[in-house]
């Protein structure tokens, strides 16, 4: 009786939260999970249309773009469609102040004007496979260390198997806690061509101000092209390759969304911990959150007045502003929405009923006892590691340089040959650091973040020479500026040019170099070997409590994400975030001119979207009212690493592009609220608008397969008639 009732109250918890819409799901799974739930949610496509590996389906549009964002082909001729934010580094690496492309936008009349980015890839899914069976079987009775080591094996023997002799790629992952494997074959293009991007007033609109919020009015795409050689396979960037033929090519609606409307995000979510405990979430919104929001906060009003003063710092500085800035807003609303949505309890609810539906089995007795005393012991090196990351390792730029030497300096000095390869890789590093840097921007982030870090941990995480007052950090940071190479360009360039071991011997004497090996030594030696084996033991666990949620409490359980392809899907629809406030599920141009404020930053506009705006000159794009729609939301389950990721319609048609979640609901990689979470996306009809009308780049509208509402009513009444 007492497990019935137990049941019934997870249950009536957690049946508003675990519905279809939550999740992120394989895609060779969901002939067998999802299609039934998604067709009576609207949906016009069999699973097959989305995932086959017998036919070309959804999946082959879709690619990994650079690995860390979504794009999809949107012609027959190899365009691709992602994010602005996503293509940021590619635009700004091609800007200059004297050709601003970041300001003034980009876009190519022809192939020839297409730009290169060396290191740019795109790639797809060719397939994916079940391999649990052949690497999880027969590891009964071996110790944990040993089961981890044949696992190891047979992947590492596996993907070898599935790309001997042949042209493609393959990794396997690990699902829900090493419960399940999954292979994925890939094929990936290493010549990705920039074609097209708006000024940032376009695809920034609202910068930092509007990161995470709704309402938004941002045209955040950017274009690129696949190239491919004369056989359509993957190459190097050669003179010779052709515009990519792809497999699959999204079609893009121009109907608009409506209340309601089924949707799907297909793409490659980054990273989420649904199944995280109490435990796990107090610790994140009340120790480690509020270290990352207050370091990254003091790292972007630095940042800020010296881009503010400087044209030239503000191009070198733009895309790592844009980095900082992103996950510090994020952290903020995560916590918010955990706080909301009261999440931590919600947790302690469901552990409980877990405790109930496993109450007498001996393997989950004492667990969530186990789980309280790990996560007091893991937590001074949780933090430990969360200020070395985002201190010396990313935000103390001389450090971040110093840090590539090592292992050249080290086996030079342990009497060890030059590494040539290295080395030369070495070089180019300090043509791409300095590319990028301002002198006194590192200054004053440099004095103000060592402080951060002596006050926010213990003496046995800080350097013994960051161990001192105010002005002895002042004096330590002053003499690194004023002797070290490695905030010399040249000087670090030359020593370079002839390294020898006498070279080697200075680099590892300068004082750059041996405050970052401190900095190393102490994560390397007392955090990480720690954190790792409290991390370890803490994944043993969840492995256990995953499996036994799936046994033991009936309710729908996806992976977690682990940037492989999955589909979300939601619908078109509105939220509540407070009392007293309604959102509507679209926004409109007239919302651009509200926000406009030449005055500020965030909110300039070009004054040709002004002019087109105001005449309501909007072509084929507009809504039937004469107005033009700029960006919807959907209750689709999204996180980082999903941004670019298209938003498909019920008939496989492309209306939108993702690129953000509304603040409240940015715990959803922790805590899923249907209530509260929503994913934002610019209408594909806008982006279109800005190609065609304001950037007058008819030539790539023309490659597009747009589809009508009218084209679609004339084929439904011609299939009509001939039944």
């Amino acid at each position: 009786m007492n497990k019935i009732l137990t049941l019934g109250l997870i249950m009536a918890i957690s049946i508003s939260k675990y519905t279809a819409k939550e999740g992120m799901w394989l895609p060779l799974l969901l002939k067998s999970l999802n299609e039934s739930d998604m067709h009576s949610m609207g949906l016009k496509l069999s699973a097959d249309d989305i995932y086959s590996i017998n036919k070309s389906s959804l999946k082959d549009a879709i690619v990994s773009f650079g690995g860390f964002c979504t794009g999809e082909v949107i012609s027959d001729k190899g365009l691709l469609l992602t994010n602005h934010h996503c293509g940021y580094r590619q635009i700004q690496s091609h800007s200059s102040v004297e050709n601003d492309l970041l300001t003034d936008g980009f876009w190519a009349k022809n192939h020839s004007e297409e730009l290169t980015n060396p290191g740019l890839t795109a790639t797809f899914i060719v397939r994916m496979e079940d391999v649990s069976e052949g690497v999880l079987e027969n590891l009964d009775g071996k110790s944990e260390a040993k089961k981890k080591k044949i696992i190891a094996s047979r992947i590492d023997s596996l993907v070898k198997l599935n790309t001997k002799d042949n042209e493609y790629g393959a990794y396997i992952r690990p699902f829900y806690y090493g419960l399940e494997y999954y292979m994925f074959i890939t094929e990936t293009f290493e010549d990705v061509r920039l074609v097209g991007a708006p000024p940032s007033s376009i695809g920034k609109f609202g910068g930092d101000t509007d990161n995470w919020m709704w309402p938004r009015h941002t045209g955040d795409f950017s274009i690129f092209r696949i190239y491919a050689d004369k056989d359509n396979k993957p190459a190097a960037f050669s003179e010779d390759n052709v515009p990519y033929s792809p497999k699959k090519h999204l079609p893009i609606s121009i109907e608009g969304v409506e209340e309601g409307d089924f949707t799907m995000v297909f793409g490659f979510p980054g990273r989420t911990q649904e199944y995280l405990t109490s435990y796990a979430i107090t610790q994140i919104k009340e120790v480690l959150n509020p270290a990352m929001i207050n370091i990254r906060d003091k790292s972007l009003k630095i940042m800020d007045r010296h881009m503010q003063a400087s044209d030239k710092v503000r191009i070198q500085y733009a895309s790592k502003y844009a980095s900082i800035s992103n996950y510090w807003k994020k952290w903020i609303g995560e916590n918010r929405g955990l706080q909301k949505a009261n999440a931590i309890e919600m947790k302690r609810q469901k552990e409980e009923v877990f405790v109930q539906q496993t109450q007498g089995m001996a393997e989950y007795d004492g667990l969530m006892e186990a789980f309280e005393k790990k996560y007091k012991a893991i937590e001074p090196f949780a933090l430990a590691r969360s200020y070395w990351i985002e201190v010396p390792y990313r935000k103390l730029e001389f450090v971040t340089l110093a840090s590539k030497f090592r292992g050249l300096v080290d086996a030079v000095l342990e009497g060890k040959e030059t590494d040539t390869a290295r080395l030369e890789q070495v070089k180019k590093q300090i043509m791409e650091h300095f590319k990028d840097y301002d002198l006194a921007t590192d200054i004053e982030i440099s004095l103000a973040l060592s402080k951060m870090y002596r006050d926010g941990l213990s003496d046995e995480f800080v350097p013994t020479s960051m161990q001192q007052a105010d002005a002895g950090i002042d004096a330590t940071i002053k003499r690194i500026f004023e002797k070290s190479v490695f905030v010399q360009q040249e000087k670090l360039k030359s020593m370079m040019e002839n390294f020898s071991n006498k070279t080697a011997k200075k680099l590892a004497s300068d004082p750059a170099y041996q405050l970052m090996d401190a900095y190393f030594d102490i994560y390397f030696q007392r955090v990480r070997p720690s954190y790792s084996m409290l991390s370890a033991e803490i994944d043993s666990l969840s492995k256990i409590y995953v499996n036994g949620l799936r046994k033991h409490v009936p309710l729908p359980y996806y992976p977690d994400a682990n940037s492989t392809l999955r589909l979300a899907y939601g619908k078109v629809e509105p939220f509540k975030p407070a009392d007293a406030v309604d959102y509507d599920f679209t926004t409109n141009t007239h919302g651009i001119l509200e926000k406009y404020n030449p005055e500020h930053k965030d909110f300039v506009l070009p004054s040709r979207l002004i002019e087109l705006i105001e005449a309501g000159d909007y072509g084929q794009y507009k809504n039937k009212d004469g107005s033009m729609t700029v960006c919807f939301i959907a209750s689709n389950h999204t996180t980082g690493g999903n941004s670019g990721s298209p938003v498909i319609n019920a008939n496989g048609e492309l209306i939108g592009l993702n690129f953000d979640r509304n603040w409240e609901g940015t715990m959803s990689d922790i805590n899923y609220d249907i209530d509260q979470c929503r994913n934002i996306a610019v209408d594909i009809r806008y982006v279109l608008f800005v190609v065609d009308k304001f950037a007058g780049a008819t030539h790539l509208i023309d490659e597009l397969t747009l589809v009508k509402k009218e084209k679609k009513e004339t084929e439904e009444k011609a299939l009509l008639d001939e039944n």
